[in-house]
C-alpha cells in the first residue's frame, strides 16, 4: 500500500529583529516571523474503503439490529441462531451466562427488555471478527418489575459460513 504525504511548503521571511515592527516574546527578545506562502504539494485523495469491509460492516449492523429485536421479542429461535453455543454473555454485575442461560433468561421474563435504544455505536472489523461498542438505553420489566438501564456494551461477533454470530458480550456501567 502506498502512503501519500501532504507536503506543506512554508516560506518564511524576514526572521530578524528590528525595533520598529518587532514584538516581545516575554523573554525580552524581539522577533518577527511572516508567513508568505503555504502550499499543499502532491496531495492525493486517500483510497476508498475496501468494499468487503463496507459489506461486512453493513452485515454486522444488521446482526446487531436482529439481536436487539430478538431480545425485545424474546424470540428463542432467533437468539439461538444469532449466538454461538459457547457464548459468554457478561452482565455489568459480573455474572456471566452461556448461550442457554442467556436465552432462558430472556424468554422466561427474568430479563425482559421492553425497548432498547443503541447510541454511539462503533464497529471495528479484523478478518472474520468484529468488535461492536455502543451505549444501550433500555426500558426493562425484569420479573415484572419496571426499570431502566443504561450500559456501555462491547460485543464480539465472528463470521462463520457467511453468518455473523455473537461470541461474547460485556456490559459495564458507563462513566458519569
Amino acid at each position: 500500500m502506498k502512503h501519500y504525504f501532504i507536503i506543506c511548503s512554508i516560506i518564511l521571511s524576514m526572521i530578524n529583529t528590528t525595533n520598529s515592527d518587532a514584538q516581545n516574546d516575554n523573554s525580552g527578545n524581539k522577533r518577527i516571523v511572516h508567513v508568505q506562502d503555504v502550499r499543499i504539494v502532491n496531495y492525493k485523495k486517500p483510497p476508498s474503503p475496501d468494499p468487503t469491509y463496507l459489506e461486512n460492516k453493513s452485515e454486522v449492523e444488521a446482526a446487531v439490529q436482529q439481536l436487539t429485536k430478538a431480545m425485545i421479542d424474546a424470540d428463542s429461535a432467533q437468539l439461538y441462531a444469532l449466538t454461538y453455543p459457547n457464548l459468554k454473555y457478561a452482565h455489568s454485575t459480573g455474572k456471566v451466562q452461556d448461550q442457554q442461560e442467556f436465552v432462558e433468561g430472556i424468554t422466561s421474563g427474568r430479563s425482559d427488555f421492553v425497548t432498547i435504544d443503541l447510541t454511539d455505536q462503533t464497529i471495528d472489523i479484523v478478518g472474520n471478527t468484529a468488535c461492536v461498542r455502543h451505549i444501550l438505553n433500555a426500558k426493562t420489566n425484569d420479573s415484572n418489575v419496571p426499570g431502566h438501564v443504561t450500559l456501555a456494551i462491547l460485543l464480539v461477533w465472528v463470521k462463520e459460513h457467511g453468518q455473523w454470530r455473537l461470541l461474547a458480550r460485556q456490559a459495564v456501567k458507563p462513566q458519569s
